[in-house]
């Protein structure tokens, strides 16, 4: 135990010694929680509508007002032609185009019906398709106030009997900071926690203090405790304060046990560790420690669902989300802090990191050569 005791000193001593290694362990991650929960943002707003009004007609006029009072439209133009309007869709100046052909409002009154034709730059298949619904919902919402207003008797009241309230669940405000924060707050203990323990036993491999630990009698298990202690009490630090940023800059809420998340944090700590201190170990040089780090974190990172759900994903990488951490993590994060999700609820995802842990630690242990 006192050998430990004294590697673990001296890792403190040498974390402290370096200013700059410990500004980024203390400081860059929090300011990235903040920068990244402020950047993350999947709300469409903002969208460019150029219209395309042959008709100017009373009817086209009240169609057109409608989008220029959704916040989320900008009508940014009116041109003469459709071809000058794919033209601006082209030189992506538009979003949405709107074309409104000649006697729009005449075939609405007589025929009760009229075409309109949308064109939606779908580069950003998400954005289009965002654009599209909220284009459809406008237009429809028209198309109803026109047919009350010309033929009441026509509408089906029975179709008003049904009404659909939507309430929602664990983010009534369908906050994007709240969904993101959670996840965020976990990736950058997983890129700290990994990346700075990978490159810890490799710099101490090029300075030659690596020789001096492998003389003395420290057996593995007491280099591999040693090396991550300092590391996970610096990362229950880092998690202590994010998740202060989270509850007073950004409001999120806490429903489930303070207790549980903490569990989670340090058993997640002593994975990412671990994985760091494995990637050091089969790696010679700083640069190989790092682009290997870099590899796996990618990886995780964007197979977690932090960004995009995991079950949509194909089948092939739900497969391998099998041997991701950061997903489980995420899980537990948003359940817990969002929904107050007990132990219970969250047992297979604990039972997953308690496996992928041991595993990643005795990987560790066993790759240490101990040669003098």
């Amino acid at each position: 135990m006192r050998r430990i005791l004294f590697l673990i000193e001296k890792e403190f001593k040498q974390i402290f010694r370096n200013a700059v290694l410990l500004r980024m362990m203390l400081v860059a991650p929090i300011m990235q929680l903040i920068l990244l929960s402020l950047a993350a943002n999947f709300e469409v707003k903002d969208l460019k509508v150029t219209i395309v009004d042959s008709d100017h007609s009373t009817y086209s006029s009240r169609l057109i007002s409608k989008f220029s009072h959704i916040d989320n439209f900008r009508l940014y133009s009116f041109v003469p032609s459709y071809k000058l309007a794919q033209l601006q869709l082209l030189q992506n100046k538009a979003d949405l185009i709107i074309v409104i052909p000649p006697y729009f409002e005449r075939d609405l009154y007589r025929e009760n019906k009229a075409e309109l034709q949308l064109m939606v730059n779908a580069i950003d298949g998400s954005k289009a398709g965002i654009a599209s619904g909220y284009a459809s919902s406008i237009i429809q919402d028209f198309n109803r106030e026109i047919r009350s207003e010309n033929y009441p008797t026509s509408i089906d009241q029975s179709t008003e009997a049904i009404q659909v309230v939507n309430q929602y669940w664990y983010n009534p405000q369908l906050n994007y900071k709240t969904f993101m924060v959670p996840g965020i707050l976990f990736e950058l203990l997983l890129l700290i926690g990994a990346l700075i323990a990978a490159l810890n036993i490799v710099r101490e491999k090029e300075i030659g203090t690596m020789e001096q630990l492998n003389v003395t009698p420290i057996k593995k298990y007491q280099f591999i405790l040693g090396k991550l202690t300092p590391f996970v009490i610096i990362g229950l630090v880092q998690f202590t304060v994010g998740l202060l940023v989270g509850l007073f800059l950004f409001n999120i809420p806490l429903e489930g046990s303070l207790l549980l998340m903490y569990g989670f944090a340090l058993l997640f700590l002593l994975l990412s560790v671990g994985l760091g201190l494995f990637i050091s170990n089969i790696s010679q040089t700083m640069q190989q420690a790092m682009f290997a780090a870099f590899f796996c974190l990618v990886l995780f990172i964007l197979l977690s669902g932090l960004f995009a759900s995991t079950e949509n994903m194909p089948q092939w990488a739900q497969y391998l989300n099998y041997l991701n951490p950061l997903k489980y993590i995420i899980e537990v994060g948003r359940n817990v802090m969002l929904k107050g999700s007990s132990f219970y609820e969250v047992r297979h995802q604990f039972f997953a990191l308690l496996l992928l842990t041991a595993s990643t630690l005795s990987l560790a242990t066993w790759r240490y050569r101990k040669t003098a």
